[in-house]
């Protein structure tokens, strides 16, 4: 539809990912296929029986809720933008969705990961996952020029929601990406580059990358993501004690609530926390 590419552009006109307008687009595409009506007559009802065909194809609530998501950012456009004379018929639609608690690796896990990733590069990508907290994106994305030695910082540009931030590097971040960047001989902007086949010196896909880790967690016989190395960074940092606003600030997120997810699951420094302050109340009792 004619209609969807402009919207497209205008998505792309926004600094979305190429990745998001295509999810967009694709959402959008089945949408329209199945509507009979003009978009501008589309109902809350109609978007209730939408919902019911996608939970009768047995999508995760989590994908519905993406669909619902792009399908109101574009009534969205269409009321701004193309001026429709309609109502955002997507508006107090939604979809309850599980909260399940973000896993992350016991601190053995980790070591026992990190012995057996042999390869530098596999190394570092993985390293600056559990110590910086990237996203896998984020480290498909990077180039040379964002390394910053001295100061030991990675400056992250276009993360998530199109945001900038800095983060920085542990002393064995540093040295993994060092040991990577000696064994790294081509002249290529991008820092983590395919090594084998027809694609190398190319930089790795986020598909790439998710394969390692697979085969990594396939040898431990452990479940490992990505996204998991990065839950572990946030979750050590707060039994380090690190504040949350410090946390939120070097995981990129937009919300501190999303930040304060990692509170439930970092069971030491609610445990240390509960006896400091537990042993504080009874010296009260015993002195009062």
């Amino acid at each position: 539809m004619e209609i969807i590419d402009r919207y497209r552009r205008s998505l792309k006109r926004k600094n979305c990912s190429s990745h998001t307008v295509k999810n967009y687009a694709n959402i959008l595409f089945h949408f329209t296929s199945w509507l009979t009506i003009p978009l501008s007559k589309v109902t809350k009802k109609d978007m209730g029986i939408y919902v019911d065909r996608l939970l009768r194809k047995r999508l995760k609530p989590k994908t519905i809720t993406c669909h619902l998501q792009a399908i109101r950012l574009f009534f969205d456009y269409l009321i701004d933008e193309e001026r429709m004379d309609t109502i955002n018929p997507v508006a107090k639609i939604s979809i309850r969705l599980p909260k399940p608690l973000p896993r992350h690796l016991k601190d053995e896990q980790v070591v026992t990961l990190l012995n057996i990733i042999t390869d530098a590069r596999d190394r570092a990508m993985f390293t600056l996952m559990l110590r910086c907290g990237l996203r896998v994106e984020e480290v498909a994305h990077l180039t040379i020029d964002e390394i910053d030695y001295r100061r030991r910082q990675i400056f992250v540009s276009n993360g998530k929601g199109g945001k900038d931030r800095v983060v920085y590097m542990s002393d064995d971040a540093r040295a993994t990406l060092s040991a990577y960047l000696e064994k790294r001989s081509l002249k290529s902007k991008g820092l983590f580059l395919v090594q084998k086949g027809p694609l190398t010196g190319k930089p790795i896909s986020v598909r790439g990358i998710q394969k390692r880790i697979e085969y990594y967690a396939k040898k431990i016989k452990v479940h490992v993501s990505c996204h998991q190395l990065r839950h572990t960074m946030a979750t050590q940092l707060l039994n380090a004690d690190a504040d949350l606003a410090t946390i939120q600030d070097l995981l990129g997120h937009s919300h501190i609530t999303t930040t304060q997810r990692y509170c439930r699951v970092a069971d030491l420094k609610v445990q240390r926390d509960y006896y400091e302050a537990m042993e504080i109340v009874l010296q009260k009792a015993v002195n009062g």
